[in-house]
């Protein structure tokens, strides 16, 4: 569940930043949280299937064909969400490049080495532990 809410904040961030781009425009603050929320979930469902069917063209296009898919995925939530414009595919595939750096950057920023999203804190003080210490045995030869 942290790793959905994540995800959704950061396309949320990447929707409002790409909003910015000519083309790419929303309402109210509703229309951005629902047509970030409609993003997600046509990403979890729609695109992992027009990924598998567009293999072909994907390995054909060393890779490029996926930012096409992006950009018909944010090209799609307008028809969801009123209060949310994108003007054409055009400003889609910008917007879908923008969203995509945007999570990259974001991601890379908080995610550990270990994959998972950490919640960055300060501790002013170091805890110290008080207790023996295990020495390794030296070999005796």
């Amino acid at each position: 569940m942290r790793h959905f809410v994540f995800r959704w904040l950061v396309t949320t961030v990447g929707v409002m930043v790409a909003s910015n781009l000519r083309g790419i425009s929303y309402e109210s603050t509703a229309a951005l949280i629902g047509a970030s929320l409609i993003l997600g979930i046509l990403n979890a469902f729609v695109r992992p299937i027009l990924l598998v069917l567009g293999a072909p063209l994907i390995l054909l296009t060393l890779g490029i064909f996926i930012l096409i898919v992006n950009g018909l995925m944010l090209y799609w939530v307008p028809s969801v969400i009123g209060g949310f414009h994108v003007d054409s595919y055009g400003s889609a595939f910008r917007g879908a490049l923008v969203i995509s750096i945007v999570s990259w950057l974001l991601s890379a920023f908080f995610r550990g080495s270990d994959g998972r999203v950490h919640v960055l804190t300060h501790h002013s003080q170091i805890k110290r532990v008080r207790g023996r210490v295990i020495e390794p045995e030296s070999r005796i030869e």
